[in-house]
Order: structure tokens, then C-alpha cells, then sequence
């Protein structure tokens, strides 16, 4: 897959080569019988521990009821200990949106924004570093001497009657989420200078044993750099592949350049972000490729966002082909829920129902109530209100297809994904009225091959008519000339053929459309038709 960002970085550059040491040779001494000698040049690192400690160091302790949970927090809180690079990116995207909107609240000149990550095998490191607000000595032992103290929230109060679109860009809550990184680290070193003039650098440091030391320290850049010392058993995060993988699994939307060894990762927009009209069909085929781990080209694609009654941005997509023909393996969900940007859960379940699973694409919601770890949604009925919300869009997006390209929803749309709407009529009472006028079938009144919906059978009924009617038979050949149909024939009385037998359980869940009851032609419902 070839995909080119909106700086014209593309994603089959190698990104993804681990760092090795280069070797150059050299002619050696030419008296020496032309032997030649080795010299290993090795690259500078893509971040230097090179601050100097300047002053007294103070030791502190946690506060007494935040010890336990830095256990539970390090030990136990989530699932993949992975999940803390996401955490750690999150937060230096936090400190670089607070920077931006200080700047342009002051009419000040902005710097380029940007999150660095190195890896170092040699000392078996994992370092961090942004360019953003930066923290003072007040703001270390505020932000990270308290667990449950949160910058980012604090910081969000305060633009609740101000800027909304800076305080959404805010993606979470800097406490927790840093220690995490206890997780693999045996040590933690954060150097931070503020981004208010004059302001002095330090250094924070802990084993997350319940203390840490505070320090100046100077050559401390603005922003906050975090130096991870790995555990001897978590050597893996000093390699650049791993890491690699991981930014790009949870971080790879985050709206700020991400370099790890400086080489630039997060190469792939958030289209969801968009306005529909920016994102061209070329953009649509490569980032539903990406998001779907694809190489189809999408039937149909679906921009969404609203604000009531809960915020939500989604760009969903929908297949060439159904992938469950033909006896294959039911799909999974293939929707990954974001929040601002950082992946929250891959394949998330519960967020559209399961007879829509061949819809695949990105949900990104900032008002989804997580756990403290974000890994898990709590609140069930808030997860219900949002899935009622998008089940309807989507069934309205499916609405509106049809209405735009009958040709193309009826011969090619149904055709593939039919089924999975009559799966849905038998499982969701909620949406089966919206379903019913998604389906197709052939009628008395089609020709062979054609299809046609309830909603224009109605139309054709004649006044006297009371009921819809339809006629299960394995071929339209073996329904025409079924005696059931007979009566109907004469008449001149339209007759719906269904041809899957899947499709009388349908109809008994169905039951009704707009009124009209739906009656099998063989059954002692039927009326009997006058013939003209």
C-alpha cells in the first residue's frame, strides 16, 4: 500500500529499519602490506540525556493514599503493558495543544510542534520529549507527585466558557497515564523547563516506590523530556521496530508530527477530521485500505459528525464484497473506537450491532466514559444511546444510497450485504421498520432479475387491497407456476417471490410494513383475489 500524507511522506519510506551502527572501511597503512582496518561510526542519538544537575536535590513522598494506587496503576491497571507509549504520546500531545493555545491567546510567534521518541539498546532506554507548555517546580510536584491529579483537566475548567475546539483537543489526563510507564521501568527521570519566560529547569525523578527527588537542573529544554530506564525484562521497548509498531497501532491519528529516531511515523491523516468535500475518492480508497487492512476499493463511504446528543465523528466504509460468501469465517467487528485521535479499542464490539459487522471504519467519540486505564467503556447506557444514534445514521446512509444509485444499492449492495439486513430484521426489533424498507426482492410486477422494495409495491396496491403478499418458491419459474399464484395471476394482483428460505423467518419477524399486513399467498390468510 502506497499511501502519501499531506506533507508528501510516504508510507513505503523505511520506516521501520531498526537503528544499527555503520561500518565504514578505510584503506589502512600502505606500508602494511595494504591491510585495511575497520572503523565503526555510529549515528548520534536521536535524543541526548545531556542535561546538568545544578542544585539541591529535595526528596518527596506521594501522598499516602496515592501509593496503593501507584501499585495497582503499575502492576495491574491495564491489560497490554503496551498501551503506556500510547499514554505518554497522549500526554505530549496535551502539553503541545496547551503551548498552542496559550500562544495564540498572546499573539505569539507559534514553534514547530512535534513529539520525539528514541530508543537505545546499548543503555537500554526509552525516551520522550515534546516542545510544549512544559511544567515548573510547582507544576512537577502538582502533576506528578498526586495520581489523581490532572493538568489536563484543570486545564479544561478553565476553557469551559472559552475555546471548545482547543479543550476537545485535550485527549486525556496526564496522571494516571504516566505512570504507566512503571509498567517497564525500573526508573523514570522527567526533565521539564515551563514555557513561561525565565523559567528554571528541572528534574523529576522516581522508582515508583513511593518517593521521588526534585532537582534544578540546567540545559533543560521547553517542553518535557521522560527517560524511561527499562526493566531488565522489557529490553524489547529500547528496540525501534517494536516501538514502531506500537505508535502506529494507537497513536498513529495524533495531530502532531511523531518521530521515533527521527524518522517521522505518523505519516496517515484523520480524514474523520475533514470536511466531506476536502477528502478526495483517492484519500477515501487508501485510508479505508489502511483502516480495514484491505485491498478492495470501497462501495460506498460515510462522513459523520454531531455534537447532540453526544459528540461523535465517524468515517465508515463499507466493502466491495460481502467476505462471509461461500462458507468463509463470520467477520469481526472491523469499527475501531477513538478518542481524539488515539485509538481507545480495535475492533470494538458493542458499537454498532453485529448484523452490521461488514461496515468497517473509525468512531471517534471524546464523550465515551472510560475507565481509568481507557481501555474499557463503562457507562452501558450511554454505549446503547450511542449505538442506537449510529445504527440509525447508517441505516439512513443505506436509505440515502439506494435513493441516489438505485441501480448500483439494488444489484451490487444488496446483493452482497442483503442478507446481513434480513439477519438484522431477526435480531433488532428497534430497527426492523427501517430495515424492511432496505430490502429487495423480485415481484409479479418485475421482470426476471429485477427487484423491487415494498415501498414502491405499496405504491402500485389498488384501494382494496389490505395486505402485502409474497410467494416462497425456490425459482421465479417455479412461482409463476405455482397454483398458489393462480388466483393472483388473474387478478392482475402483485406478488412478492422470495427465493431463500431464510426468508419466511424474516417475514414472520416482520410481520407488518407501513400498515399493511404481509400475508404468504399459500396461506389461509390470503384472500382470494376478484378477478376483474
Amino acid at each position: 500500500m502506497h499511501i502519501i500524507d499531506k506533507d508528501g511522506v510516504s508510507s513505503k519510506d523505511n520506516l521501520s529499519g531498526d537503528w544499527k551502527p555503520s561500518e565504514q572501511t578505510v584503506d589502512g597503512d600502505k606500508g602494511a602490506a595494504g591491510a585495511e582496518s575497520q572503523i565503526e561510526i555510529k549515528e548520534e542519538p536521536a535524543i541526548v540525556e545531556d542535561e546538568v544537575r545544578s542544585g539541591q536535590t529535595t526528596k518527596h513522598t506521594f501522598q499516602a493514599e496515592t501509593v496503593q494506587l501507584l501499585r495497582i496503576v503499575a502492576n495491574s491497571l491495564y491489560t497490554d503493558r503496551e498501551v503506556f507509549i500510547r499514554e505518554l504520546v497522549s500526554n505530549a500531545s496535551d502539553a503541545l495543544e496547551k503551548l498552542r493555545y496559550t500562544k495564540l491567546v498572546n499573539n505569539e510567534e507559534l514553534p514547530e510542534l512535534s513529539i520525539s521518541l528514541a530508543t537505545d539498546k546499548e543503555k537500554n532506554l526509552l525516551i520522550f520529549q515534546d516542545n510544549g507548555i512544559g511544567m515548573n517546580k510547582d507544576e512537577l510536584v502538582s502533576h506528578l507527585g498526586t495520581i489523581a491529579r490532572s493538568g489536563s483537566k484543570a486545564f479544561l475548567s478553565k476553557l469551559q466558557e472559552g475555546d471548545k475546539d482547543s479543550a476537545s483537543s485535550i485527549i486525556g489526563q496526564f496522571g494516571v497515564g504516566f505512570y504507566s510507564s512503571f509498567m517497564v521501568a525500573d526508573e523514570v527521570r522527567v526533565y521539564s523547563r515551563s514555557a513561561a519566560e525565565d523559567s528554571q529547569g528541572y528534574v523529576w525523578c522516581s522508582d515508583g516506590s513511593g518517593e521521588y527527588t526534585l532537582e534544578p537542573c540546567e540545559g533543560v529544554a521547553v517542553g518535557t523530556k521522560i527517560v524511561l530506564q527499562l526493566k531488565s525484562d522489557q529490553k524489547l521497548y529500547s528496540n525501534n521496530d517494536f516501538v514502531l509498531d506500537i505508535i502506529k497501532k494507537y497513536s498513529n491519528f495524533v495531530q502532531f508530527p511523531i518521530f521515533l529516531n527521527k524518522k517521522k511515523v505518523n505519516t496517515i491523516d484523520a480524514l474523520w477530521f475533514h470536511d466531506a468535500k476536502d477528502i478526495s475518492p483517492q484519500q477515501h480508497t487508501e485510508f479505508y485500505r489502511f483502516i480495514a487492512n484491505a485491498f478492495d476499493t470501497p462501495m460506498y463511504n460515510l462522513l459523520y459528525s454531531t455534537d447532540a446528543p453526544i459528540s461523535v465523528k465517524a468515517l465508515l466504509y463499507v466493502a466491495e464484497a460481502q467476505s462471509e460468501k461461500f462458507g468463509m469465517q463470520k467477520a469481526e467487528s472491523a469499527v475501531h473506537l477513538y478518542s481524539r485521535r488515539v485509538l481507545i479499542k480495535h475492533k470494538a464490539d458493542g458499537l454498532l450491532p453485529d448484523y452490521l459487522r461488514f461496515v468497517k471504519g473509525v468512531i471517534d467519540s471524546e464523550d465515551i466514559p472510560l475507565n481509568i486505564s481507557r481501555e474499557n467503556m463503562q457507562d452501558s447506557a450511554l454505549i446503547r444511546r450511542l449505538k442506537n444514534i449510529l445504527t440509525k445514521r447508517v441505516l439512513r446512509w443505506f436509505s440515502d444510497m439506494a435513493k441516489q444509485d438505485p441501480e448500483k444499492y439494488n444489484y451490487k449492495f444488496f446483493h452482497e450485504f442483503g442478507m446481513n439486513l434480513k439477519e438484522g430484521i431477526c435480531t433488532d426489533v428497534t430497527a426492523k421498520d427501517d430495515l424492511a424498507k432496505l430490502l429487495r426482492f423480485e415481484s409479479s410486477a418485475t421482470e426476471e432479475g429485477r427487484v423491487t422494495s415494498f415501498e414502491e409495491y405499496t405504491s402500485r396496491m389498488g384501494t382494496d387491497q389490505k395486505s402485502i403478499y409474497y410467494l416462497l418458491c425456490p425459482t421465479r419459474a417455479a412461482a409463476e407456476m405455482s397454483p398458489y399464484y393462480e388466483s393472483f395471476k388473474a387478478s392482475g394482483t402483485e406478488v412478492i417471490f422470495m427465493y431463500n428460505e431464510v426468508d419466511e423467518f424474516v417475514m414472520g419477524n416482520l410481520q407488518t410494513y407501513a400498515g399493511k399486513k404481509l400475508v404468504a399467498a399459500e396461506s389461509a390468510e390470503a384472500e382470494t383475489p376478484v378477478t376483474p
